[in-house]
């Protein structure tokens, strides 16, 4: 039954990716997040409006094992109210009020649940679901994903932590995973960044991932980058969080096989008038 699902989402997601176009599928980073406060319903809403073909949420524990949609561990910087998330139970999360710090108009709005963020997503569009802790969180999200069973050709996990992304691999072999990373220059006289092209493939080998979203670093990722994670196994990749249609331009040109961006709007506009 697993490898019946596996096989079923590996040939609905490539379907569902060539029809929004390779290089050209458009994520909203925490929902319309330039336009709405991000993580929240409001944000995803306006995604679907501005015509987004993906959103991107972040995703932690509470502190009776609930999953809430929120980025930080904490509370204070979108709440106003410092709350540990892992250390809070959710019907205390959800009084705080997520909204008010972007605009007037978004006060009341909330940390919306996993389920509300998933049953949000309209058919025929990809969810990219971002762990946002260590692999604790998975049996939680297997559980929530068996109680309300979605297509799973509709979503993409992705993580920075390697072992998150593993045990994703392990227990929920029918879904894309993408391992996260960002770039670093070093201060010596060299100058180099990581991590490299082999770097990257190493690490997709050994926690198992579908391909990598790397942050959209020019000065890094060039046809060389690219073609060299090709060689390495990597056939897969999308960037985040590109604002700016000049960069949009560039990364869809080398392959992208999608854009992650605040605004989606602005991006969709740039890559369909090039």
């Amino acid at each position: 039954m697993i490898a019946h699902l596996r096989i079923f989402a590996t040939v609905g997601f490539v379907i569902l990716a060539s029809s929004t176009g390779w290089g050209q599928m458009i994520t909203a980073h925490r929902g319309a997040s330039h336009d709405a406060p991000e993580n929240t319903l409001a944000a995803f809403r306006l995604a679907w409006d501005q015509h987004a073909d993906a959103i991107e949420g972040d995703f932690h524990l509470t502190g009776d094992a609930k999953i809430i949609c929120i980025h930080d561990a904490d509370t204070s910087r979108t709440c106003g109210i410092k709350e540990l998330v892992v250390q809070t139970p959710l019907d205390r999360l959800r009084r705080l009020d997520a909204g008010a710090w972007k605009d007037p108009v978004f006060v009341g709005e909330k940390c919306p649940t996993f389920a509300e963020v998933l049953q949000s997503v309209p058919p025929g569009k990809l969810f990219y679901i971002e762990l946002k802790t260590g692999p604790e969180i998975v049996p939680v999200l297997a559980a929530e994903l068996a109680r309300l069973q979605p297509d799973l050709t509709s979503l993409v996990i992705i993580a920075f932590n390697s072992e998150t992304v593993a045990a994703c691999k392990q227990q929920l072999p029918a879904i894309k995973v993408h391992w996260l990373t960002g770039f670093k220059q070093a201060k010596k006289s060299d100058r180099s960044w990581t991590p490299t092209a082999e770097q990257i493939a190493a690490t997709v080998r050994q926690n198992g991932a579908d391909g990598v979203g790397m942050q959209g670093e020019r000065q890094v990722i060039d046809q060389k980058f690219i073609d060299t994670l090709r060689e390495n196994g990597v056939a897969e990749f999308h960037i985040w969080t590109i604002d700016a249609p000049a960069d949009a331009q560039y990364f869809r040109d080398l392959g992208a096989m999608g854009i992650t961006t605040n605004r989606p709007a602005l991006i969709r506009e740039a890559l369909e008038t090039r």
